[in-house]
């Protein structure tokens, strides 16, 4: 368990925070690319780290992400007009360039105009992997681009998707990180086919309770789940952990045929505030074959277009109405009775309560990833304070991957997944 103040310490991501000022080094996904698709369309408004924000693509195609609301009388600039290379506020005229510099002031005369005067906060951003991201951290410690593997491949063998989970950020990564939960709350009690909204037994729940391994890494830490198969194999799972909020975790076929695919998913837990996050969701191809429609669905995870509203970017199946859960599927078909994997992770996450109590918690030797990923996370922090870079502001991620193999009982993992979790330039789509 944590004490009250390493759990504030580790939550709470607002400004001046020393979680918050630790995230703000890194690249953060802010929008879909798509959702500002064209110069001057409409502005979008973002929250991140609890900080109120609009988003535009200028006339040129630039991106520029402002404080919200206008220096002037403080109304909110989403309401404003994206024209001839700035945001316009339509309460007084007022635009701002993607810089957040002020241009124009329709209420000012030419002698009267003070614009020049006039910044409000921005941010700097890239656009990578069909996802628009923010850099809000120190001017001075910019950390190379976010290049993860699967933002470097074409459109056709990526997939990129969010949706909102109310509760803070952590209590969505812990849930990533932890693979005790696998077999048991996505349980499905069909062998026959893929439950909707489960995985199947025969993949992802092989075996008994898992064993860990956990090994530190410059960028955070990688962790393998091991379960037996009978005496004579086992079933690892390697995974990677990118700080600050980052799962590359192993693709879970629904079949032996699709054992052969090379999908690599993951997922990034970014806070909007201390109360609410956005779950991001990727998959990527990295041979030759690129994702079918079908693949792009995410039909088993609940988290594509049928299941997910893709304005509020909000679940169908979420708190105020109970995930949808059905006691007779819960009965007869799955462990859990909610369909979808992923909001089967996010009711049980949301229900630990807006942000999770864990001076109350018993964690065990199953628990593993977690406790080491708040210990990277708090040594983070320490290593900010004291003036230096946290881990994974680098480049050294750029070639991690996950992997999952059935090996000999007797054979040692590493030996078997190291390289396909590292592959060398020569064994995987080049990164420039």
């Amino acid at each position: 368990m944590l004490s009250r103040e390493e759990n504030d310490l580790l939550t709470r991501t607002g400004p001046g925070t020393p979680m918050g000022e630790m995230m703000r080094r890194y690249w953060i996904p802010a929008l879909l690319s798509w959702e500002i698709p064209e110069p001057d369309c409409p502005p979008v408004r973002v929250k991140l780290f609890a900080e109120p924000l609009v988003m535009f693509r200028d006339s040129d195609g630039r991106i520029g992400l402002l404080d919200e609301f206008c220096a002037h009388r403080g109304t909110s600039l989403w309401l404003g007009r994206n024209e001839q290379r700035g945001l316009r506020c339509v309460w007084h005229g007022w635009k701002y360039d993607v810089t957040g510099q002020c241009v124009h002031q329709l209420n000012e005369t030419d002698e009267t105009s003070f614009a020049h005067k006039i910044r409000v906060k921005s941010y700097p951003t890239c656009e990578l992997g069909g996802v628009v991201w923010a850099y809000m951290g120190p001017p001075e410690k910019v950390p190379p681009l976010p290049k993860f593997g699967w933002t470097q491949v074409a459109e056709t063998h990526r997939h990129v998707s969010k949706v909102i989970e109310e509760c803070n950020w952590l209590q969505g990564l812990e849930g990533g990180l932890d693979q005790s939960h696998v077999g048991i709350l996505h349980k499905s009690f069909r062998h026959d086919q893929a439950n909707p909204g489960s995985l199947p037994d025969s993949f992802n729940a092989r075996g008994g309770s898992p064993s860990f391994d956990i090994e530190p890494t410059s960028f955070g830490h990688r962790y393998v789940a091991i379960r037996p198969l009978g005496e004579r194999q086992r079933y690892v799972r390697g995974y990677n952990f990118v700080m600050p909020f980052t799962q590359i975790r192993p693709f879970s076929p629904k079949n032996e045929a699709e054992a052969e695919k090379k999908f690599n998913p993951g997922h990034m837990w970014v806070p909007i505030d201390d109360e609410n996050c956005v779950v991001w969701n990727w998959m990527y191809s990295w041979g030759k074959e690129p994702l079918t429609d079908d693949d792009r669905t995410e039909r088993s995870l609940a988290n594509g277009p049928d299941d997910v509203d893709q304005k509020t970017f909000r679940s169908f199946r979420r708190k105020e109405n109970d995930w949808l859960i059905d006691r007779a599927m819960q009965r007869k078909e799955n462990f859990s009775g909610i369909v979808g994997v992923n909001t089967q992770d996010r009711a049980v996450q949301e229900l630990q309560g807006r942000i999770a109590d864990r001076t109350k918690e018993h964690l065990g030797p199953a628990d593993q990833a977690i406790i080491v990923a708040r210990q990277v996370l708090l040594q983070a922090v320490k290593a900010v304070r004291a003036g230096e870079d946290p881990p994974g502001t680098d480049t050294s991620y750029y070639r991690a991957r996950s992997a999952v193999k059935i090996i000999a009982a007797d054979a040692p993992w590493r030996t078997a997944i190291l390289d396909d979790m590292y592959p060398s330039a020569a064994d995987q789509l080049a990164v420039d």
